[in-house]
């Protein structure tokens, strides 16, 4: 016969972490079970200080500060994101991006936040540009625990990387010099310690927080499987929900497609609507996708931030141990010949 008070406890506390998933509360992994790559996601999200500016005309009053999907707005066309932007109808519910790969010693975590316009306020010598995409890469060793232990993470400031390790790792100053400590902080929503990063108002460039921080008017985004929209330019607990860049029909899968992208890692953007006015320039086709990022003075080629973190790994830390470069599970990996040659042949993107 069942075990019928088993069955009942089972039921229970299933319908018991549904519920608090919907809320947005993270619920550990029963023991003995393997974590999963949306859980390793969500566990290591950044808590994201965004700073915003409510003025100017392409400001939106602080609406293009908010981060965003890149089909806020209803489509995957990424030439009227600027001018969708305006629209009082569409969403900025609070997304992320992420792709997580594997080898037997680590797990490499990446995260884009999305904006639809850089913008500028003024007209010296800075352009602004439609969609803007920055983020950051996390490096997490798999030391037998449950989510592994974050050694290092790489961060993205237009066209420059800048790389941190959290305070007692064993990981240190490569080929590139560490650019400081990254922080952990404690989540309301969760019962984590998370990385913390921040992004200028803007341009969105993106740094270990409190490198970049906020000045006045921000946003504190907490990760969560819920999606929340700020209440307004100073809201300081809005949850951000992950979406996964190698999902089904996801931003991995539109790689190809025209009205999202203008080439392999760059988003597609033009000069339409007021972007450029009042400003310096409106340039075209000027954000990219992780696989796109690129710091051109540095060795790592372009988007392999994304497409080949152990191999930035193993250039911009001093690693000890064994730090294996072997993919047990890497869905660019497939294309990444026509990535090494799209990032030859391409001509800079500076976003």
């Amino acid at each position: 016969m069942p075990d019928n008070k088993r069955t009942a406890g089972r039921t229970l506390a299933t319908v018991l972490t549904a519920a608090l998933v919907t809320l947005g509360i993270s619920v550990p992994t029963p023991a003995g079970a393997a974590v999963s790559r949306a859980q390793l996601a969500l566990r290591w999200a950044p808590i994201h200080y965004q700073d915003v500016d409510a003025t100017g005309a392409h400001a939106l009053g602080g609406r293009s500060d908010y981060l965003t999907k890149v089909d806020f707005d209803g489509d995957l066309n990424g030439r009227n994101n600027w001018d969708n932007a305006a629209r009082s109808d569409v969403s900025f519910a609070a997304h992320a991006y992420y792709s997580v790969l594997e080898t037997s010693t680590h797990w490499y975590i990446t995260y884009l936040f999305f904006h639809p316009r850089d913008w500028i306020d003024h007209p010296f010598f800075e352009t602004e540009h439609e969609n803007d995409g920055e983020g950051l890469m996390l490096a997490i060793e798999r030391d037998g625990s449950e989510y592994g232990t974050l050694r290092g993470a790489v961060t993205v400031a237009h066209s420059d990387f800048y790389s941190y390790v959290p305070g007692g790792s064993s990981w240190s100053s490569g080929r590139e010099n560490l650019d400081g400590t990254l922080e952990m902080h404690g989540s309301p929503h969760d019962a984590f310690l998370h990385p913390v990063t921040a992004q200028e108002r803007g341009g969105h460039g993106l740094k270990a927080y409190p490198q970049y921080n906020i000045d006045g008017d921000g946003i504190v985004y907490y990760p969560s499987t819920v999606a929340e929209t700020p209440s307004g330019g100073n809201d300081r607990d809005v949850r951000y929900a992950l979406v996964d860049m190698f999902a089904s029909g996801g931003l991995w899968a539109q790689r190809d497609n025209p009205s999202l992208f203008a080439g392999l890692g760059t988003f597609a953007g033009d000069n339409s609507g007021d972007c450029g006015v009042g400003t310096y320039a409106c340039s075209s086709n000027s954000a990219n996708a992780p696989w796109g990022w690129d710091d051109g003075n540095d060795l790592p080629g372009r988007g392999e931030i994304a497409t080949d973190p152990a191999k930035l790994s193993a250039e911009y830390f001093s690693v000890p141990g064994n730090l294996s470069r072997a993919y047990t599970y890497n869905p660019y990996a497939n294309e990444a010949a026509a990535l090494r040659e799209a990032a030859r042949t391409a001509p800079p993107v500076v976003d």
